[in-house]
C-alpha cells in the first residue's frame, strides 16, 4: 500500500507542528496538506519550516476542500468550531478523520457521530498508549471497588490550555463511571467552593490545575476507609500525542465507516 496522505489541521499551532514532525519521522505517511484558520497570519508559510524542519513545499492554507481532494486522512487537534467545520468536508471526501480536539459539547459530538455511518472517525480525549491503558485499568478498578471508595480525578496542564476539565480527565472519569455502571453526567462533581456539604456517595470528582509548561499530568485516586490507591500518567512531550494520532490514522486507513477510539486502535475495546 502506498503512503497515507495526511492533512494536519491547525498546522501552525504547537500540536500541529508536532504532527508535522511526526509525519516526517514516520514510515507509511506523507504530509498532503497543512490547514489553518482563514484569518491566520501564517497562511502561505511552509509547514516544514514552521515545524523546525527543512522546507517541504506544503504551504499553510485555509481551503480544506481543495487540499483534501488528494488526501487519505486529516489529523485534527484544533478547537471545537474548526473541528465541526472539518467533519462535513472529511465525510464528504471520504477521508479518515482523527479527532483529538477537546472541549467538544454534547451537540458537537452528536454532529461527529452523525457522519460515522459513511465516514471513518477515530476520536479520543487522549491519543497516548499509556493514557488509554490507564483508562482500561481505571475501569477495572472502579468495577472492583464499591462506593465506599470515593473517586477523584486530578489533572494539570500548561497555562495556555483553554478548557477544563481536560478531555483526558473526562475520558478517565468516563472509564470510572463505566466500571461502576453509572452515567458520569449524573455523578460528576466539579469546582468545589464554599460550604459544599458532605461528599455525595458515588460521585466522581474533578480538579483542574493550570500553570507553567506542563504537557499533561493525570491521576485517578480511589479513597477508601483507611487506604488510598492512585493511578497516574505523566506526559513529558506532546510528541507522544502526535505519534499516537499518526498510529490511529494508519490503523484506520481502509477500515469500514464507524466511530472508533484509541481503545479500538490499541485492542483495548473489550477491557
Amino acid at each position: 500500500m502506498s503512503d497515507m496522505r495526511l492533512i494536519v489541521a491547525g498546522a501552525g499551532g504547537r500540536m500541529g507542528r508536532a504532527l508535522t514532525r511526526a509525519i516526517a519521522d514516520s514510515k507509511g505517511a506523507v504530509l498532503a496538506g497543512a490547514l489553518e484558520a482563514p484569518d491566520s497570519e501564517l497562511l502561505g508559510k511552509d509547514a516544514g519550516v514552521l515545524a523546525g524542519l527543512p522546507a517541504n513545499g506544503v504551504k499553510l492554507s485555509a481551503d480544506l476542500w481543495a487540499m483534501s481532494k488528494e488526501a487519505d486522512g486529516i489529523l485534527d487537534f484544533t478547537v471545537p468550531a474548526a473541528t465541526i467545520a472539518n467533519v462535513a468536508i472529511a465525510a464528504e471526501r471520504g477521508i479518515v478523520h482523527v479527532i483529538g480536539t477537546t472541549g467538544l459539547s454534547a451537540s458537537d459530538n452528536a454532529v461527529i457521530k452523525s457522519v460515522t455511518n459513511r465516514a471513518v472517525v477515530v476520536q479520543s480525549g487522549n491519543m497516548s498508549l499509556g493514557v488509554n491503558l490507564l483508562a482500561a485499568v481505571v475501569k477495572r478498578v472502579a468495577k472492583a471497588l464499591d462506593e465506599s471508595f470515593d473517586i477523584e480525578v486530578v489533572e494539570t496542564h500548561h497555562r495556555m490550555k483553554v478548557d477544563a476539565p481536560s478531555g483526558t480527565a473526562l475520558m478517565l472519569g468516563q472509564a470510572a463511571a463505566a466500571g461502576r455502571d453509572i452515567a458520569l453526567d449524573q455523578h460528576s462533581e466539579r469546582g468545589r467552593d464554599g460550604i459544599t456539604g458532605a461528599r455525595k456517595p458515588g460521585a466522581i470528582g474533578f480538579a483542574s490545575l493550570r500553570g507553567g509548561t506542563v504537557a499533561g499530568e493525570h491521576s485517578v485516586t480511589f479513597l477508601g476507609p483507611f487506604e488510598r490507591l492512585t493511578l497516574s500518567h505523566l506526559a513529558e512531550d506532546r510528541m507522544l500525542f502526535a505519534h499516537g494520532a499518526l498510529k490511529a490514522a494508519l490503523w484506520a486507513h481502509g477500515k469500514k465507516p464507524g466511530h472508533y477510539s484509541m481503545a479500538d486502535v490499541l485492542g483495548l475495546a473489550d477491557i
